[in-house]
This record gives C-alpha cells, structure tokens and sequence, in this order.
C-alpha cells in the first residue's frame, strides 16, 4: 500500500513474515493480559454480555435509541469514507478522541482515509458500549464493575495496539527495513519470559547503586522486616526520631530514590533521626504470616527499637498507603494498651474508611475474598506480578497498552524512569496476611467499626487514636480517592491537620521542593464533606513537603548532639542500608 505525498509504505515483502509474526505474537501478548485482568475480577466477555443485556431489558426505548444512532453514525462514517478523495467536500469527522487522548496523536492517523476510518469506527464502537453500560438498570455494585470490565475491553481493542493497524508501526517498519519489528519481537520474548511489561530501562538504576542512597545501617531484623537507621547530616537532632511504614506491597526505596527526589534524605536534612521500616518480600514458606503480625513485629516492633535507640518515650510515626492502614491499626492497639508511643501520625494517601475505595473494589467481591481465604489456608503467597497488573489496570492505557505499542510494536526501548523501576520492584504477600486484610478492609469496612476488630489480642477502635495526625491525599489518586483518604478525619480522635497535592498517588508525594513543581491545597477547617472542605481551601504553589516539615517540628521536641554511630548495644548496626531484603526480587 502507498499512499503519494505522505511518505508511507507498507513493509516490503521481504520483511512481511517478521511483520506477521510480530503482529501474531503482540495478539497473543495482548490476549493474555485481558485474560489475567479478567481473571483477577472473575469475570468474562460472556458474563458482562450477559449482565448488559439483562439490564437493558427493561429500558427498551434507550436501548433502540443507542443502537439507531450507532448504526446512524457508522452509516455516515462509510459516507466519508467513499468521498474521502474529494477535498472540496470534507466532512466533518463524525468522532473525534478525548482531549489528551495520546494513541491517536500521528498525523497519519487524519492524513490517511483507512486508518482514519479505523480510528473513527473505533471511537463510535466504544462509546456506544459506554452509553450502553451507563443505560443499563442495575446496582451500582454490578454496574461499576460491568462499566469498569467493559473499559478494559475497550482500551483492549484500540487498532493502535496492533501492528497491521496502527499507521505509525508500519511507516516505522518501513523506515527501518524491518528492524523496528525485529527489536519489538525481542523485546517481547524477553518480557514474556519475566511475565511482565517492562516500563522502564532497567539496567539504568541498582538499589544501592543510583538509587536508595542515603547513608544507614540495619540495626535489626527479623522474619518479616529490617529497620534502617539513617545516619544524621545536621549536628543536632530533634529528640523524636521518625519512623518510616511503607506499603509493604512494593519496596520502601519510593521514599528513598534518586538524592534529588529522596523524601528520607530531606526529612534527614531537617535535622530527623530516621528510621525505615523494609518489609521483606515475602518466600512461599511464609504465606502463614497474618495482618496482626505485620501491625505487631513491624509497625509497633519498629517503634519500641527507634523509642529504645534514641532514649525517648515517644517517637513520630508515618505511614505510605497500607503502610498508613498498619500504622492506624498499630496506634489503636497501642491506645488500648495504654502505650503512647507515639507523639504524632503522618498519613499518606492512606485509607481507614475503605467505603469508596475506587476501581480498586471491582476486584474484591465475596467470591474472589473466599478464594483468596481458601488460597491462605493451603499456604503460599500472593504474587507481587499479579498485584502489580491489578493496579496496571487501573490506568491500562498509561500503564499497559502504551508499552505494548512502543517497546512491541515499535521496538523501542522504554526510557530510564526511577519511579518506574520502583514501580516494577513489586513483593509477593502472604496468602494469610492479604485474605484478611481485604475481608476487613475493602469487602467489610471493618477497621473504622468501634470495636468490631481485635488485633495483636486487643479490641480496636480508631477513635481511641488521639495523637495528632498529618493526613495528605492526592488530587489524582487512582488507588487512593483523595475524597475516601478525607474520611479518615472523621475516624481518628486526635487533632488533624488534613492537605490536598496535586497528581497521583506516587507523584503527588514524591515531590521536591526544589523542583518547583505542582502545588497543594491547605485549608484549617474540617467541614463534614471533603468537597466542602476543597471550596474553602487555598492553593499553595508547589511542594507540600515544607509545610509538613514545619508541623512536624511542633512534635520533635528538643534539639540534640546528633549521635555518632547507629543502634545501640541492645540494636547494633548489622549490614550497612539499603541492607539484604530490599534487592530481593519477584522474579
């Protein structure tokens, strides 16, 4: 095919098999990964066929009118088409992408009346099974998941995810003589071999290497966890250390990346002794670990070393995520011991009250928890790579097809990117530990009931958690709804200070000063609704970091010589940081 004055060939014949086998084998690569994600939500074509057709039965009239104007619109398509070679009477596209809408960004995409034509088909078909799911009568449970399965389809199907329909991967080929197609086949086998999509270069970063630099030492470890000491860079300390609870399904190096974008080295640099909670990627032989061990010798094993290490009563406490769930689950058995040892809370996008918990929920129904709770009583792990294709899916587009369409299809090699390395450098869950956490949480909402939980022999209530409480939400957050992380202030009994950051649940916090990017949103108030509380709020251009560090020091206490070495004899230093646990891998 040749179309004049646009530089565009098809592969010559010589390199047709490659191009075939390349386009074969991304079908396959792409049928795989719809087939997990349908797998991990338990559902199928068929099954959302069936629930679309059972809730359009009784709203005949909007199913006609859907189905009268799909066929209307692809009728007017085919119009087009057929006077696409007459530029005095262009129509007007009859679809046209969302704004922002990166697949089809080519020219060629326009120029050429084929694969506008693909495009344009491509867009009716698809908004048609949105209308049609949005038209359907059913329960919100079911239509937010038949809305959320029929999205994954539609990203799916985009003509830019295959090789003989997408302009760019052809003229490419063409270009190259076919070794475009040549590198996007290697580059598939070797991620299918690792089972996963490979969103970065990951020969460009090395954990103690380029990234989780900061200078420390593990002064402790057992089974589940070490903890990092991290060695002071001012000549005083505030007497209350920090202590650091990542989310223990990925690695604790996202607070401590590259020395321009470290939230540890930072937090160190004003003067914090630190402490670094790395959880263990977790071997087969320990999916018998529970949720109460990783509140009992995690969170709160952490505390009692940094209190004992530092000779204080009480230290500060942060939590990332289910990392920020431990940590409340950790302080609210310790306020039914009787134990403060914790002086201040700093939550980031965490959620508490699990009762809008995003996409995320259509993953989680009684079936799937009871599956999940029969996989735990056999023993076993939750695999880190199903986790990380979970929330992949949650931007499928950014996250999955735009790697299928340049690493495959075009054979390019994707950019060194550190927060996607981390992101890659996903832990395995104890089968025992994840059952329970996602009944309690995300299928139950049990954790914000008043003493409906008993953790580590300890019956909870959140209320009981009176210490003063630093919680940060993300405006973009697709694992986190900024407006379900806004509930926990009106969960917890202490004195709250609640910001809003711009962008998403990693970007958003991982946001230096220095960068002079994004911003956040302060308001003292806490209406009842987090959308009240928004309207009130005042925008702060960029870092929301200065601010917490200025809360944070009305809860350091005194100033003191830093000390020279880490532990002490009761915790002394064991293997210099990032230490053992952080370089094990998934794969």
């Amino acid at each position: 095919m040749k179309q004049t004055g646009n530089n565009f060939n098809s592969p010559p014949a010589s390199e047709q098999a490659l191009f075939d086998g390349l386009s074969n084998a991304s079908r396959q690569f792409v049928d795989r990964i719809v087939d997990s994600m349908s797998a991990a939500q338990g559902a199928d074509a068929s099954e959302m066929l069936r629930a679309l057709t059972a809730g359009l039965s009784s709203d005949q009239a909007r199913r006609g009118e859907l189905q009268e104007r799909y066929y209307r619109q692809h009728l007017e398509l085919w119009m087009n088409l057929a006077r696409a070679g007459d530029e005095a009477a262009a129509p007007a596209p009859v679809a046209v992408p969302e704004p922002g809408d990166r697949r089809f960004h080519a020219p060629e995409w326009k120029s050429l009346p084929y694969f506008d034509y693909l495009k344009q088909a491509y867009l009716i078909n698809s908004r048609w099974l949105t209308d049609m799911v949005e038209a359907t009568q059913l329960a919100e449970p079911a239509k937010k998941k038949l809305r959320f399965f029929a999205h994954q389809l539609i990203d799916a199907a985009a003509p830019a995810n295959f090789a003989s329909t997408n302009p760019e991967v052809i003229k490419l080929a063409a270009a190259t003589k076919g070794e475009s197609l040549a590198r996007g086949l290697e580059h598939l086998r070797e991620d299918a071999q690792k089972g996963r999509i490979s969103m970065t270069d990951e020969s460009a970063f090395e954990i103690g290497r380029n990234i989780a630099l900061t200078p420390g030492a593990v002064i402790f470890e057992n089974d589940l966890m070490q903890l990092i000491q991290y060695t002071p860079s001012t000549g005083k300390v505030f007497a209350r250390p920090l202590v650091m609870v990542p989310p223990c399904i990925n690695k604790y190096y996202i607070l401590d990346l590259q020395p321009d974008n470290s939230y540890v080295r930072y937090v160190v640099s004003q003067g914090y002794t630190v402490f670094m909670v790395s959880w263990r990627n977790v071997p087969a032989s320990m999916g018998h670990l529970t949720w109460d061990q990783y509140v009992e010798d995690g969170v709160i094993k952490a505390l009692d070393i940094a209190r004992d290490v530092c000779g204080v009563a009480q230290v500060n406490v942060l939590g990332f995520c289910v990392g920020g769930t431990l940590v409340g689950a950790a302080l609210a058995v310790l306020a039914a011991r009787g134990n403060p040892a914790a002086a201040s809370a700093t939550l980031l996008t965490t959620m508490l009250d699990f009762s809008d918990p995003g996409d995320l929920s259509v993953y989680i129904d009684e079936a799937y928890v009871r599956q999940r709770e029969r996989d735990a009583a056999k023993g076993g792990v939750l695999r880190g790579k199903e986790l990380a294709m979970t929330f992949s899916s949650l931007r499928a587009n950014d996250l999955i097809w735009n790697y299928v369409v340049n690493n495959y299809l075009k054979g390019a090699n994707p950019p060194a990117f550190d927060l996607l390395y981390w992101n890659s450098d996903s832990t395995n869950l104890p089968g025992a530990m994840f059952a329970y956490y996602i009944r309690n949480t995300y299928l139950e909402n049990n954790l914000r009931r008043r003493g409906k939980l008993t953790m580590c022999g300890e019956r909870i209530d959140l209320e009981s958690v009176t210490v003063p409480t630093y919680i940060l939400a993300t405006r973009e957050d697709h694992i986190v709804p900024w407006k379900t992380a806004y509930q926990s202030t009106r969960l917890l009994g202490g004195d709250i200070k609640f910001v809003l950051a711009s962008s998403g649940h990693i970007a958003g916090v991982v946001n230096p000063p220095a960068k002079k990017r994004r911003n956040h949103w302060l308001n003292t108030g806490l209406p009842a609704t987090a959308d009240a509380w928004f309207a009130e709020a005042t925008s702060c251009a960029g870092s929301w970091w200065p601010d917490w560090i200025n809360w944070l020091a009305e809860h350091g206490g005194k100033e003191s010589e830093a000390p020279a070495t880490p532990g002490n004899e009761n915790y002394p230093a064991l293997e210099p940081a990032p230490g053992r646990y952080v370089r094990e891998r998934c794969d």
